[in-house]
């Protein structure tokens, strides 16, 4: 297993969990119960594209980082292209797998668009014309301008779902999770804790998504001309 794929599929299957601190954010574990996962559906269908992939359901893998990635996933976009371009399960196809880096890299997140520079170094000029092509439709479906807000609807349905709270109020609300990491521990979730904005409001939720994947602080990065490197033998 190639570096990138192996980095990817890590932080991947982790959802990067744990305490969030200032210094390095992450998704606090003791939130994603099934009802959490229910309304993050980039984040449940990832770790489950994650777990297919791992017990090598390629097919079944690649169709749920798919619907992770109609909802704005680019973890999973990254990981789908990288199946597209090893042949992963599928027919290999470079020229597909570099459109979908390219979406997964529209963010500017840098482990990402190092990637997506590594791929068009590595295709000849037939292919660097249809990945622009065939791109399109991808772009056009899986794109931020189209995936975001299918997300921020299913978040600000399940906020206005939510007795007492409205994400604005908790009040001494007290969570006993059924599903998930806390489950059959006897330890709650508070209030506060679980209908954080940052998981609920999606200008913060995606905020959250920017700094866990680590986005350009300016919005924009310089990578230098691309220059045309020989691939390896057998990649």
């Amino acid at each position: 297993m190639n570096a990138f794929r192996c980095c990817v599929l890590v932080m991947v299957a982790l959802l990067p969990m744990g305490p969030a601190t200032a210094q390095e954010p992450k998704l606090d574990q003791a939130v994603l119960t099934e009802g959490f996962l229910a309304a993050h559906p980039d984040l449940r269908w990832r770790s489950e594209g994650a777990r297919a992939y791992e017990r090598q359901d390629y097919a079944g893998a690649l169709e749920r980082f798919k619907r992770a990635a109609f909802h704005a996933d680019k973890p999973s976009q990254a990981i789908i292209a990288d199946m597209y371009w090893q042949g992963t399960g599928v027919t290999q196809d470079r020229a597909i797998a570099y459109a979908w880096m390219d979406i997964a890299a529209e963010r500017l997140y840098p482990d990402f668009l190092a990637q997506r520079e590594f791929y068009w170094a590595r295709l000849d000029d037939v292919q660097r014309k249809e990945a622009i092509e065939r791109g399109q439709a991808i772009l056009a479906e899986y794109g931020d301008g189209a995936a975001k807000p299918r997300l921020e609807k299913i978040l600000r349905r399940a906020t206005r779902s939510t007795t007492g709270s409205r994400v604005g109020y908790v009040g001494n609300l007290t969570i006993i999770p059924h599903t998930g990491p806390l489950a059959g521990t006897g330890m709650t979730v508070r209030g506060d804790q679980y209908y954080d904005r940052k998981y609920w409001q999606p200008e913060y939720y995606w905020r959250l998504q920017d700094a866990i994947w680590k986005a350009p602080m300016r919005g924009k990065v310089d990578v230098g001309e691309v220059e045309p490197v020989k691939a390896p033998e057998g990649r």
